[in-house]
């Protein structure tokens, strides 16, 4: 190093620059690397003498060899980590001061035509994936993202991926430990003390939900042999009750009534049947029995999913519900449920169409109707097929019609079940359920994409059985397969609608995955952060799919995938958010726009969309009902 001398006896002074991680980083930094040596000579004497001693050669023979054939061989030459990363930095302009280790270990392996192995693409991938659902404690406590993903252990003092210098104390910025002052302990203590305390109230309450259970499951197995025929063979429509702490309505589904049915693979509990959850009309209510793979206690939280029901409990359609004697006074009017509260708006209906004509029940063809003044809207296709209802078997409890949804509208193809619980939520407004979504989704597929291959191309759409907040919570690889596989099934730009039920609530999301980009559309102005599974699923979603189809994006966006609330119309009550969801969709597919304008289209802006403009909705379902024929007399 006689530069540096000569340059010493010139007093030319040369700085030296440290990263965030206390690296040698800079123009200098490999000159000080070399030199250092000479600045401690006792250490450097110990050192050398250290390196010819013939135990230490055998050691570092036995290593060498080790490391003469990595699996994933590191290809910078004397680069190093750190200044790979200020290379890395200065390209990208970017005002990062670190890049994430799994990043550098990839970069790092590869070579100089800038090819990247598989095996460390695969690598790289798994850390990504990693990277959503561990948290920073997690990674810095036990073992770091890239040592999970390479499956080694991690090793005292130095940090995988980020080089010499680099320790887990610099990395996470972890002060010292020292022991805790008095009022630190005693604030730990009163802290701990509420934990406590609170165990105690959710353990209280869990033990009055299992004795709850088991009373439910001891009525349902002595009424069991009576209650089992009573019910037909197949789907039918229900209405689920709770007979505590009051005899109530809480829901409405379907009841699969099939011998030898499983649920979550494991036997129906004796006296239970398996139900699917449509619709939640006491959003406090409990399950019978929680969901013990996905820990799901409230019923509102099962929408699209099945959970076992007390036989006692289920009444399909047509069946009056009796209370069973007991203590209860009856129904207390403050806990009285949401649909007792809403037939005020079916009475409407009924006398709206007696004004109209008499339903012709003996008659096959539909009932041909005036109207009552000039200008008012008259619901027809509504009425009608209210007609063609009561005046088909589907006014027989458990009759059913199933409505085929083929392999391009969601991926795969799958049957729709349609009974008449739900066509009575579009007849009386009521909140709607994913039969009804879903056929909705396949009246815009025939009428709008089929045959125009613009907007076939453009616009996809997502299953809400499939990916809906209870199978998030329970089976999340399988929704985020899913999704994978949904955009993966093009290569160009395309927007997919997704109707996402959060339990009692449906919002809309259109994801752009190409470009990284989820629109967030909801009726009450909540924000997508009140969702933290959902978006977790799906912006890892996108990350995954960015991975499998290799694509390369800039380091300050690796991570950020772009959210946009929309301000769109708002609902003014509990009830219509199924019907804005519909209409959103609607509109999207008729603007034939990938990008969804912040403050929506102004073809349809608006602070709310009236009653007329959900019955336009309507009234669309009901004529495709009719038109296809699902009803008949």
């Amino acid at each position: 190093m006689k530069s540096i001398i000569r340059d010493r006896d010139k007093a030319v002074t040369y700085n030296v620059n440290w990263n965030a991680d206390n690296q040698l980083i800079g123009s200098n930094a490999a000159k000080l690397a070399s030199y250092i040596g000479t600045l401690v000579q006792e250490e450097w004497v110990a050192f050398v003498a250290q390196r010819r001693d013939e135990n230490f050669k055998k050691v570092s023979a036995t290593n060498r060899e080790r490391a003469s054939n990595p699996t994933y061989a590191y290809k910078k030459g004397r680069l190093g980590y750190a200044r790979l990363e200020e290379k890395i930095l200065d390209e990208t302009k970017s005002d990062a001061t670190s890049l994430p280790p799994h990043v550098l270990w990839k970069e790092a392996r590869v070579g100089k035509d800038g090819t990247v192995r598989d095996d460390v693409q695969h690598i790289y991938d798994e850390c990504e994936t990693l990277s959503q659902s561990i948290s920073t404690a997690e990674d810095q406590e036990n073992r770091s993202v890239l040592s999970r993903a390479l499956n080694v252990p991690e090793y005292p003092g130095r940090v995988r991926g980020k080089g010499h210098g680099c320790t887990p104390t610099s990395l996470y910025k972890n002060p010292r430990r020292r022991n805790p002052s008095n009022q630190e302990v005693m604030e730990t203590l009163q802290a701990l003390q509420a934990q406590v305390l609170q165990l105690q109230k959710d353990n209280e309450r869990y033990r009055c939900m299992e004795k709850c259970s088991s009373q439910l499951k001891e009525t349902s197995e002595k009424a069991s042999i009576n209650c089992q025929n009573k019910f037909p063979e197949g789907i039918s429509s229900c209405q689920l009750y709770l007979s505590s702490p009051t005899y109530r309505l809480v829901g409405k589904g379907k009841m699969h009534n099939t011998s030898g049915d499983l649920l979550h693979h494991r036997p129906l509990p004796d006296g239970h049947l398996k139900v699917s959850v449509d619709v939640v009309l006491d959003k406090d209510a409990l399950l019978p029995i929680p969901d013990i793979v996905s820990e799901t206690t409230l019923l509102r939280d099962a929408i699209g999913s099945f959970v076992a029901w007390p036989l006692d409990l289920i009444y399909i359609d047509d069946e009056t519900p009796t209370k069973p004697a007991s203590a209860d006074k009856g129904i207390l009017r403050h806990n009285e449920s949401v649909a007792s509260q809403k037939e005020v708006f079916a009475q409407g209906s009924q006398q709206l169409s007696q004004k109209i004509g008499s339903r012709q029940k003996n008659k096959r063809d539909l009932p041909v109707t005036s109207l009552p003044k000039k200008g008012a809207f008259v619901p027809r296709y509504q009425i009608s097929l209210e007609t063609l209802v009561d005046s088909s078997d589907m006014a027989t409890a458990g009759v059913i019609r199933l409505l085929d949804m083929e392999e391009d509208i969601f991926g795969y193809s799958c049957t729709e079940t349609i009974g008449k619980e739900d066509l009575e939520h579009i007849f009386r407004h009521q909140e709607l359920g994913v039969g009804v979504i879903h056929t909705y989704i396949r009246f815009l597929y025939d009428n709008f994409m089929r045959g125009n291959d613009q907007l076939s191309n453009r616009f996809r759409f997502v299953s809400s059985s499939l990916v809906n907040k209870a199978l998030i919570c329970r089976e999340p690889d399988s929704c985020r397969e899913y999704l994978v596989k949904r955009f993966m099934a093009s290569s160009t730009n395309n927007l997919y609608l997704w109707p996402y039920n959060s339990g009692c609530h449906w919002l809309l999301l259109a994801i752009d995955p190409l470009k990284e980009v989820v629109y967030f559309l909801n009726s009450i102005d909540g924000e997508w952060t009140n969702y933290p599974d959902m978006k977790q699923l799906v912006d890892t979603s996108i990350k995954v799919f960015r991975s499998q189809r290799q694509a390369r994006v800039p380091r300050t966006k690796s991570s950020n995938i772009t959210w946009i609330k929309v301000q769109c119309p708002l609902q003014r009550n509990g009830i219509d958010c199924g019907y804005f969801v519909m209409r959103f969709m609607r509109e999207i597919i008729n603007m034939n726009q990938i990008e969804i304008p912040i403050t929506y289209f102004d073809e349809y802006k608006c602070a709310h969309y009236t009653r007329l403009q959900l019955e336009q909705i309507k009234e669309e379902l009901c004529q495709y009902f009719i038109e296809k024929r699902l009803i008949s007399i």
